[in-house]
């Protein structure tokens, strides 16, 4: 008498189902890194964003208060209003101080990161009609992340190389963005805002040193 495991017929998978089983798991591993990538970039975001607005805040109450003396008949109000496309490719209204002072206007945009429009790094918030979202494959991976308030492309395209163009640094951020090089980009970037003031006040403070002010009492040209 056979057994059961001799009469029982044998099951086997067909090789179109185990190769989508397998896709399937390489699927599914692949969202979960994606899951966890944008649960700890979101939650940098979050508390960084934070900080960082709860620092600036009485330097950006100050310069809305500074341009709305100055410019009380302003149609537009002390912050200039823009729509962008966000995550997902769903539009949004990007709201900016109307100043560049110490990239105030740049500070005053940590409200979207708070909410969750932007992110503290990542390609720059576009228009809807920007072409470079009208692209198949870019389009794809720029509405999967959030626009950022710096990133690889403005702190890396100033060397003028053919490789260092905006949309491939942004395409290579895309692919390879991470915590640590989210924080390397945010260290460049302030270091590249601070030696830019420091260079514009520095030259403010030459302009108004005139060749007069080096002369000596009773100086004349005709000498």
């Amino acid at each position: 008498m056979r057994n059961a495991k001799q009469t029982a017929p044998r099951r086997r998978r067909h090789p179109a189902a185990q190769a989508a089983v397998r896709a399937a798991g390489r699927t599914l591993g692949r969202a979960a890194e994606i899951l966890e990538a944008v649960t700890v970039k979101r939650s940098l975001d979050l508390v960084l964003g934070s900080a960082l607005l709860a620092l600036a805040a009485p330097a950006l109450a100050l310069a809305a208060l500074a341009l709305a003396v100055r410019h009380p008949r302003d149609p537009g109000g002390v912050l200039r209003r823009e729509i962008r496309t966000g995550l997902g490719g769903h539009p949004f209204e990007l709201c900016s101080l109307r100043t560049r002072r110490f990239r105030l206007d740049l500070l005053s945009r940590l409200v979207h990161v708070v909410r969750g429009q932007l992110s503290l790094v990542g390609p720059p918030p576009l228009a809807p009609d920007d072409p470079a979202l009208l692209e198949a494959a870019a389009g794809r991976w720029r509405r999967e992340l959030r626009p950022g308030l710096t990133g690889l492309a403005q702190v890396q395209a100033r060397s003028g190389m053919p490789w260092d163009e905006p949309a491939l640094l942004d395409a290579h951020y895309a692919e390879h963005h991470g915590t640590w090089p989210d924080l390397a980009i945010m260290a460049r970037s302030v270091r590249i805002h601070l030696r830019t003031e420091f260079r514009a006040l520095t030259r403010q403070g030459k302009d108004r040193l005139s060749d007069t002010d080096h002369r000596l009492p009773n100086y004349s040209v005709a000498e």
